[in-house]
């Protein structure tokens, strides 16, 4: 293969990506981005069971599969499967999204793959897991943000249940995912062996709530709408200035000291309904009123200017597009440049994570539908004329 890998920290890996919709795909974006060479599995044009992620060349596409190289393969078809057998013996890592009975039906469940190569590392991501009673009900985020709890502790107080402006249960689902087949690999150098890597978006999302979980897995307390107070560390949130808005965050002892001196309010430092932590939580309203009266008089950008000097965490609220314009975002590279061959020049996400010695790049846009199917099978030794006839009987 003549294409440069996205990082040489996975170069050495392949991966065959039979994902669909976001949460599959997030996980594979993982592997394409640091190196993996990774070939999207798709069906071939005019088949039914399309991709299901939104036009190819609308941004959440074009976002998903960047790195990646495409080949068109019918897996229903007895010819495509065997085919798909064949590319498993040299595979490092297979990951799929089916709803947990497909594979099966498929024949191309971890239990029928590891006899092909026992060191593959199979990775399924599904809505509620592959087994239990929900294994087979569709997996949605915003089900699982509701089942999750999140959809409960979002929002303000009284408004009702709130969902996250993003997928945050299919993106962590795929992050966790990849974080679970990353480790796989890593224990295979020590066993040889691989193994069957699950996660799923309910799992994923109760992970994500994180210490709501915990208050009431150890505390027994059930967590509420707090609108954009902090749950617990007060004052934090959002407050209204000249112009518009910013985030405070000035809970502990002494950040709280500084902030109040520095909004010329030392008086609510010394007031005795505001002395502890558990105190201004206890009267949080009244506190957050006192110090609205103080961040109206100026524009968020004096403020900013002014509490980043005084040490307290603090910071404008973005739309979108203002997100990119911000000076240590562009110094972050998070628009990451890439030509696609119909796009032209476009930017997509970037990655998150930087290393020092092999980093990421994004190389190469989302592919066509089936751009690298030629080059896919002539590496399996199919001929054109071979190639030609799997075309005619819509293999490929």
């Amino acid at each position: 293969m003549s294409r440069l890998p996205a990082s040489e920290a996975l170069a050495r890996f392949k991966v065959l990506d039979l994902t669909r919709v976001r949460a599959g795909p997030t996980c594979v974006r993982q592997l394409a981005d640091w190196g993996a060479d990774v070939v999207k599995i798709e069906m071939p044009e005019g088949s039914q069971g399309g991709d299901m992620g939104g036009p190819r060349h609308g941004p959440d596409f074009q976002n998903l599969h960047r790195n990646k190289r495409s080949m068109t393969l019918d897996l229903k078809q007895p010819e495509g499967a065997e085919i798909f057998r064949k590319m498993v013996r040299t595979a490092d890592v297979v990951v799929e999204n089916y709803r947990p009975d497909v594979k099966f039906r498929l024949g191309i469940d971890y239990d029928s793959l590891k006899s092909l190569n026992r060191r593959l590392v199979y990775a399924s991501i599904s809505g509620f897991g592959q087994d239990g009673p929900y294994r087979e009900r569709p997996g949605f985020d915003q089900v699982a943000q509701g089942m999750g709890g999140l959809m409960w502790i979002t929002g303000l107080p009284g408004q009702g249940p709130v969902r996250a402006g993003v997928p945050i249960a299919d993106l962590g689902a795929g992050i966790y995912c990849a974080l679970g087949i990353l480790v796989a690999l890593l224990e295979r150098e020590v066993s040889g062996e691989g193994q069957w890597v699950r996660s799923s978006l309910l799992q994923a999302q109760i992970a994500l709530t994180d210490f709501q979980s915990a208050r009431w897995l150890i505390a027994k307390e059930v967590p509420g709408q707090a609108g954009n107070d902090h749950p617990t560390s007060i004052p934090t949130g959002v407050f209204e200035t000249s112009d518009g808005h910013i985030n405070i965050a000035a809970s502990g002892q002494h950040i709280f000291k500084r902030f109040c001196a520095a909004i010329g309010a030392e008086h609510l430092a010394g007031d005795p309904q505001f002395a502890t932590d558990q105190l201004r939580s206890k009267n949080r309203a009244a506190l957050n009123a006192a110090i609205a009266e103080k961040t109206r008089t100026r524009p968020s950008r004096e403020w900013i200017d002014i509490l980043n000097v005084a040490g307290v965490p603090c910071g404008p609220i973005y739309k979108m597009n203002e997100v990119f314009e911000d000076p240590q975002v562009r110094h972050l590279g998070m628009a990451a440049d890439v030509r696609h061959p119909k796009l032209g020049d476009i930017q997509v996400v970037n990655q998150p994570v930087e290393l020092s010695r092999t980093p990421s790049h994004i190389r190469y846009a989302t592919p066509e539908r089936g751009e690298h199917t030629d080059e896919v099978l002539r590496a399996l030794d199919f001929d054109d004329q071979a190639i030609a006839g799997l075309r005619a009987r819509k293999i490929v």
